[in-house]
């Protein structure tokens, strides 16, 4: 079960609902006790930073964190040296913008800001 699905069941049981059926759950509930409310709470977090940490690592760029091999360096100087934008190297390298620039300044290809 994946985080998204999880929270689905989850986020209504902290708030004192059924995920099942929508209606109240009775005050004398284990899912009422305060404590048991707390973990589900503290679940709820847990699990709304997982998704949004998971929809955030499948925004990256598949190349993301990868080291960098020494021909990819000299791929990457060639094609700033042709004139290539920053831009059109992250789209070819399966990089950030950031991590092309980076990575040029490294290279000595562009100036630090």
């Amino acid at each position: 079960m994946d985080a998204e699905t999880a929270l689905v069941v989850i986020r209504p049981l902290a708030d004192g609902v059924n995920p099942l059926s929508g209606d109240g759950l009775p005050a004398e509930s284990l899912y009422q006790n305060p404590r048991i409310v707390r973990a589900l709470i503290a679940a709820v977090n847990a699990l709304e930073s997982e998704s949004t940490r998971m929809r955030r690592q499948q925004r990256l760029p598949k190349n993301a964190g990868l080291p960098w091999s020494a021909e990819e360096d000299e791929e990457l100087a060639k094609g700033f040296d042709e004139k290539n934008t920053p831009g059109e190297l992250a789209t070819v390298h399966h990089r950030s913008l950031g991590a092309i620039r980076a990575r040029l300044i490294k290279l000595g290809k562009l100036a630090p800001d």
